[in-house]
């Protein structure tokens, strides 16, 4: 297709409201084969009841196949509600997730979401993301009842422009020779691309604007006099003016700003302005002005949003509404007198900005691990601010900061980490028949003369922590399962309870814990981590909504309005990280006001993110003025919520007043005190008070090496005393001061240099972290890029307690990019637990070498399974009911003599306890196989009405008929069904049944890979490779196959493996030559004649002997394979 011939239809599609047609033309040239065949259409009845009130209708406009075998659907659902195109998204994955999993089991779909009546839509790529979960024996299996999907959107319509995609999808749309792959797709609505193009052109527009700012202050003398007096930087003032347009574009697309009159002369309500406000401002279509910046720009920001107006909010000067936000980013940078200093930013260079910044589609909702939208969100705009920090001038350079995965397995893996402590502490032990007050530790049960007395172990049971990492991973999948049965009253067998008794039960125990956590980031930077465990927070909260009564209070604007102000705290030493900080988190809150006359103004955040050095302060064990303290904490939580200006004011200086008195009254005890602008157990008071420290210290510490540092050395020398090393980089001292300020139990997570591990100057950092705190989860990330420069990170999650004699951490070294998209499961699959004690102060090694060197050295032998069948990994059939599908001999015999045509559709059926090793032993059951209508033409087929299908299909198979007939009931509410309910779900490869096939069990307790006769129907307990090859057959069953699978899947309970594709593909396939497969191929030969034989334990270990030939094992190598069970 042309260039301009593929901009255009993207144009057209994405510019305008949701049209079928236009869609289904846009689809027919991104795939250039869509099969459209196979169209249909659901609504009512056919909508599966937890997403009935959201979902109206959904269509299939088609199939596309890719080049790999990848099967994806082009997909229309119609929503029901006006708010469900922003809000409920969740729900809107989980829908497709559901079609995806039992509407034939494809791998993706591109999916277009649009609601009747609305301006803009949501284009959308799904695909399915299966994931692994380990069990308490360790060992590792996947995880498929709440198996989440992950989406990738553009935000299209008529209010949205189209830049990104145009720019993203036109690549694919030009290639007319080649038809794309889900992963090419993918990478269309990649968002890091957006973000480097977005960051670039943002840069851009700060340099201007700062250039022009030093033009304007050098020949202003009363701007320069102003700016001079107040230490107002230019790039400081650049950057917050561009901050503030941003916020604005997110006001603007809630509909926020310029809300005028109906046609009767009354205000519209909130939500109804214009989307393109700031344009219609700047293009003079609301108000005349002479500078933009001068005379619109400032009285919107400082007196326009600054201002309490009532209710009504009107603001005369442009003639319409506009909100009291309140808040810091709306006064002005420094105090500088904005009614009197004529800043006159040229009309043109603001105009940029704006240009700019409309090629761009602005969403106020964050970016989740399985949630990304292609636009500019809050925590890709942290992302941007964060990397314009070290910008000063053209020679500065940017750099990318924590990865938002990485953020939010840190946040979620701290949050668990803390929830177990909090509720799962040791419990008090009760003496029996005496007063309860009187409660005794473990050590205290002895009695002087060595008897026991009677004891019962008193608090409430534990909560496993594998229920709590459910709770906070995957909650939200699980709620619609668990409202169902909320609203139904019982467990059914379309819903069922999907989170664990021990939460449901203790569901106000644990809310209750995560609106009382302390958190805070030493080094907040953007405010990355802040912000994420705040969602995570938030998330888990409306997660225990559905057990909890009803509190119209619990919604995500109070959650996160109780978060910000109780749980939520940061320093920086840069201040503009600060503002960056705080504009994340009143940007996370503007996104959930829905109802503004029911909320809040923005909260002041002056005294919980705040701009200080976290690594200096009071010397420990200063004691502070108790009063003063108190009287402290009661003006910060005054301040917190205060709108009046004047009020803000007095309030202010009453709390540097106090800040003031404080420091003096510490100099009487200990006059060294010196000029301390930032302390935690004084700005911080109250979490000491409360609770002796913090629960979670997360950060990102700055990595400043120590040449960088020289000057700064001696007052770090004077803070740290002993801890102190003169050749030590900065982000050491980030975890003395990280463990100083939790609480006792309290939880560290760490991204920072791996170097300390290894280094001469991290002795004293290893002594600290694995000598005085026990260490649960060490991550090395070695030399990936996880940084645009090469750090070589690692994570540290840490408890504040000293290990005990047997305590473990688990450890991973991760050696593949790839890893880190899903870097729990890729923890799970790596990682190893070790002693504590094994981390020494001389140097950690987080190894276990020979058996990860074994391991790679397999991989590196040949080709990976996967390839070497080509990908040809089958699961048998799921029925979804076997009482009516499976038979016996017998009944098989009475349906073929009632009809005779009955014997067309019942199949010898194979389960997966009928493997064995080398050949499987059908157990003489049946499948009657009535395909579903999505896979085969049946008589009934192409009929709508179910009385003129039923009559077609009892006309056609009586017999059938009859016998399904007495289980119609069960088989119409089955979620695995075909098109009718007499149906079997959509399977595309029937025909591979058929065929020689070599097959093996889903979960299996000792090796069993065989072959299965042709025509045998596997059931879904069994996956299937459709060929016959003795060579495979023979190396699939040896020990080194076993032991391989074991260490990458590590088995379930009884030493059993999780056979399914994602390890299977994995399987090393040595390269050989046929004289090399020869020995192998003839003793599987003469196994396979007599399976029962005494010779085969002899034959099977000569294959397993050429089998570690083939891979050229050691004599060390094998005996690590023979001694591991």
């Amino acid at each position: 297709m042309h260039v301009e011939e593929a901009k255009r239809l993207i144009r057209e599609t994405f510019q305008n409201n949701f049209d079928e047609n236009r869609f289904r033309l846009f689809a027919k040239n991104l795939f250039n084969n869509l099969d459209e065949s196979k169209a249909f259409s659901y609504q009512g009845q056919y909508i599966p009841d937890a997403y009935k009130d959201h979902v109206r209708q959904y269509k299939r406009l088609g199939k596309y196949t890719d080049p790999d075998g990848a099967a994806l659907d082009v997909l229309v659902v119609n929503l029901k509600r006006e708010t469900a195109l922003d809000r409920a998204r969740t729900m809107q994955r989980n829908f497709i997730a559901w079609y995806l999993k039992h509407r034939g089991e494809k791998d993706a779909a591109v999916v277009a979401y649009h609601t009747d009546g609305l301006e803009d839509w949501r284009f959308s790529y799904v695909r399915m993301d299966y994931r692994t979960v380990q069990e308490e024996t360790g060992k590792v299996r996947v995880k498929t009842d709440l198996t989440p999907a992950r989406r990738y959107s553009f935000l299209v319509g008529t209010n949205e422009p189209n830049h990104t995609a145009q720019q993203q999808l036109l690549p694919i749309f030009m290639d007319d020779r080649s038809n794309p792959t889900l992963a090419e797709l993918e990478k269309a609505f990649t968002i890091e691309s957006v973000t480097r193009e977005f960051f670039e052109r943002y840069k851009e527009l700060f340099l201007r604007l700062k250039e022009e700012l030093d033009g304007l202050v050098e020949k202003d003398r009363r701007v320069g006099g102003d700016f001079t007096a107040k230490n107002i930087q230019t790039a400081d003032f650049a950057k917050k003016l561009l901050g503030q347009i941003v916020f604005l574009y997110f006001l603007q697309k809630k509909g926020w700003l310029g809300v005028g009159k109906d046609e009767k002369g009354n205000f519209r309500p909130w939500g109804a302005g214009p989307k393109d406000f700031l344009r219609r401002l700047y293009d003079r279509k609301l108000v005349p002005y002479d500078n933009f910046f001068n005379d619109l720009l400032e009285p919107l920001f400082y007196e326009a949003l600054a201002t309490d107006r009532g209710e009504e909010a009107y603001y005369s000067r442009f003639r319409c509404k506009i909100p009291f936000l309140n808040g810091g980013l709306f006064e002005p940078i420094g105090g500088y007198n904005w009614q009197e200093a004529d800043i006159l930013i040229r009309n043109e260079t603001l105009g940029e900005v704006l240009d700019t910044f409309d090629l761009y589609n602005f969403t106020v909702r964050e970016d989740e691990p399985l949630e990304k939208e292609v636009a500019v969100d809050p925590e890709m705009l942290g992302k941007v601010f964060e990397n314009l920090l070290e910008v000063r001038d053209r020679k500065s350079k940017g750099a990318f900061y924590t990865p938002r995965e990485i953020v939010h397995y840190m946040c979620r893996e701290s949050l668990i980490r803390h929830l177990d402590g909090a509720l799962n502490s040791r419990a008090g032990y009760e003496r029996l028949g005496v007063p309860q007050t009187e409660l005794f530790g473990p050590r205290d049960l002895a009695k002087p003369d060595g008897r026991m007395e009677l004891m019962a172990e008193s608090g409430p049971a534990p909560i496993p922590i594998r229920d709590l990492r459910l709770l906070v991973c995957r909650g939200e999948f699980g709620v619609e399962h668990d409202l169902q049965v909320d609203e139904k009253g019982r467990e059914t067998k379309a819903y069922s309870w999907k989170l664990p008794e021990s939460i449901r039960a203790n569901a106000e125990r644990i809310d209750r814990t995560l609106a009382d956590i302390k958190i805070c980031d030493p080094a907040i930077g953007s405010g990355a981590f802040p912000v994420g465990m705040l969602h995570e927070i938030v998330r888990a909260r409306e997660t225990l909504t559905t057990y909890l009564p009803e509190d119209p209070e619990r919604t995500a604007y109070h959650f996160k309005r109780h978060a910000i102000q109780e749980s939520i705290y940061g320093v920086d030493i840069d201040c503009g990280a600060v503002d960056i900080a705080k504009l994340r988190l009143w940007l996370s809150l503007v996104v959930d006001e829905d109802d503004f006359l029911s909320i809040k103004p923005l909260p002041n955040l002056d005294y919980k993110i705040v701009c200080g050095n976290s690594l200096l302060g009071l010397p420990g064990g200063v004691l502070l003025d108790g009063e003063i303290c108190k009287s402290l904490e009661d003006a910060k939580q005054q301040f917190f919520s205060s709108a009046n200006p004047s009020e803000k004011s007095k309030t202010r200086a009453a709390i540097t007043d106090l800040f003031s008195r404080l420091m003096d009254n510490a100099r009487k005890y200990v006059s060294s005190i010196g000029e301390v602008s930032f302390d935690f157990h004084t700005h911080f008071s109250e979490v000491f008070h409360q609770k002796r420290g913090f629960d979670v210290v997360i950060a990102n510490p700055p990595y400043v090496r120590q040449e960088s540092i020289k000057a700064f050395k001696p007052q770090l020398k004077q803070s740290f005393g002993n801890f102190y090393c003169g050749t030590a980089d900065l982000y050491t001292y980030f975890y003395k001061r990280g463990l100083e300020i939790l609480k006792p139990s309290g939880h560290l997570c760490f991204i920072a240099p791996n170097k300390f591990m290894r280094a001469g100057y991290g002795e004293k950092t290893r002594a600290l972290l694995a000598g005085d705190a026990t260490p649960e989860i060490v991550i090395d990330f070695g030399d990936l890029p996880i940084f645009d420069a090469t750090t070589y990170p690692s994570i540290l999650l840490i408890e504040k307690a000293k290990p005990a004699p047997d305590a473990k951490t688990l450890v991973a070294t991760f050696t593949d990019p790839s890893q880190l998209e899903r870097l729990d499961e890729t923890l799970t699959a790596v990682g190893f637990s070790m002693p504590v004690a094994a981390l020494k102060p001389e140097g950690w090694t987080l190894e276990r070498p020979d058996v990860l060197a074994l391991m790679e050295k397999l991989r590196k032998a040949g080709k990976p399974l996967g390839e070497y069948v080509e990908g040809r990994f089958y699961r048998g059939v799921l029925t979804g009911l076997n009482e009516a599908f499976v038979i016996d001999e017998a009944t098989r015999k009475r349906l073929i003599a009632e009809d005779p045509k009955s014997a067309d559709l019942i199949k010898p059926w194979l389960r997966g306890r009928d493997i064995r090793k080398w050949k499987a032993q059908w157990a003489g059951l049946y499948l009657i196989t009535i395909a579903s209508s999505a896979n085969r033409d049946w008589p009934w087929s192409k009929e709508r009405s179910e009385a003129k299908t039923r009559s077609l299909f009892a006309k056609a198979y009586p017999a059938i008929h009859r016998h399904l007939s007495l289980h119609e009931d069960k088989l119409k509410i089955r979620d695995d069904k075909g098109k009718f309910w007499w149906e079997l779900r959509s399977c595309i490869y029937w025909s591979e049944f058929e065929r020689p096939k070599l097959v093996y069990q889903e979960i299996a307790t000792f090796q069993s890979f065989g072959y299965a006769e042709d025509g045998l129907i596997c059931n879904n307990k069994c996956f299937l490779i459709p060929e016959k090859n003795d060579f495979l057959l023979g190396l699939l069953n040896s020990k080194v196959t076993w032991w391989f699978l074991g260490n990458l899947t590590s088995g379930l309970v009884g030493g059993a493996r999780a056979m399914q594709m994602p390890y299977m593909e994995q399987l090393p396939i040595p390269s050989t030559t046929a004289a090399q497969k020869s020995p192998i191929t003839e003793r599987v030969r003469k196994i396979l004649a007599d399976p029962d034989s005494p010779a085969v334990p002899s034959l099977e270990e000569e294959i397993n002997q050429l089998t570690y030939d083939l891979y050229k094992l050691t004599t060390e190598e094998v005996k690590i394979i023979e001694t591991d069970k």
